[in-house]
């Protein structure tokens, strides 16, 4: 694949082969972040799972210590009381069926959708949209519930979600590079043990086959996931 002169400077201070230590690798990252933009730095980790199977899904959700660095936009739907409840705790989107004509003409102008029992009916409605996207809500993530004030305070807070793509790899935001050393750390610690935990029981063999960290626009730096028990 060929590369423009900045990334291929960058690279130059990678060695592809070793598998560095956790701030280690915060460090180089954070050090190759050189964009004209706060870049996002990202974790990419390809398991052994086979998505394929039931058994061996790995998806869940964790709240970051340092938060995301990103304003998240929030849809919820609900109505009532519960309605009232998510405008109060800062949703910045609320309803319920009237919605969907408006999703269904191309709307996403949010990054989260989180929906009471009660309106999946409706939310199951427009699935085959907000499932490509990773929007769709569910019980696992927390994001189908009635308690809207927690899911939206945790989701204000940090909270990310990670699962399984088709390739086997689950691609998760660390936080930004403007971020400290520490607060890269405490995130990538969390998630780590979060996902580390989240292994299938039913999965034989290597668990978590290599993890990468980066930034938006630098090179990707090998991480030694021994710590993390994989």
């Amino acid at each position: 694949m060929k590369t423009g002169k900045r990334y291929a400077e960058l690279l130059k201070a990678v060695d592809r082969q070793t598998k560095y230590a956790e701030l280690d690798a915060i460090q180089l990252v954070k050090k190759n972040a050189t964009a004209k933009f706060d870049e996002t730095i990202e974790l990419h980790i390809r398991t052994g799972c086979d998505s394929r199977h039931a058994d061996q899904q790995v998806r869940g959700s964790v709240v970051l210590p340092a938060g995301t660095g990103k304003k998240v936009r929030i849809l919820v739907f609900a109505k009532g009381a519960k309605a009232d409840e998510a405008q109060a705790a800062g949703a910045d989107f609320v309803g319920a069926e009237e919605l969907l004509p408006k999703i269904q003409g191309g709307w996403f102008d949010y990054d989260v959708v989180i929906a009471t029992p009660d309106m999946m009916g409706v939310v199951g409605r427009i699935g085959r949209l907000l499932g490509p996207k990773g929007l769709m809500p569910n019980p696992k993530t927390g994001t189908v519930t009635m308690d809207v004030t927690k899911a939206i305070e945790d989701t204000k807070a940090g909270k990310i979600e990670y699962r399984l793509d088709k390739a086997n790899i689950i691609h998760v935001p660390v936080g930004k590079a403007s971020f400290t050393e520490e607060q890269l750390k405490s995130n990538l610690d969390t998630l780590m043990n979060a996902i580390a935990k989240a292994r299938p029981a039913t999965l034989k063999g290597v668990y978590m086959k290599s993890a990468t960290l980066t930034s938006t626009m630098g090179p990707g730096v090998r991480l030694d996931t021994v710590p993390f028990g994989a």
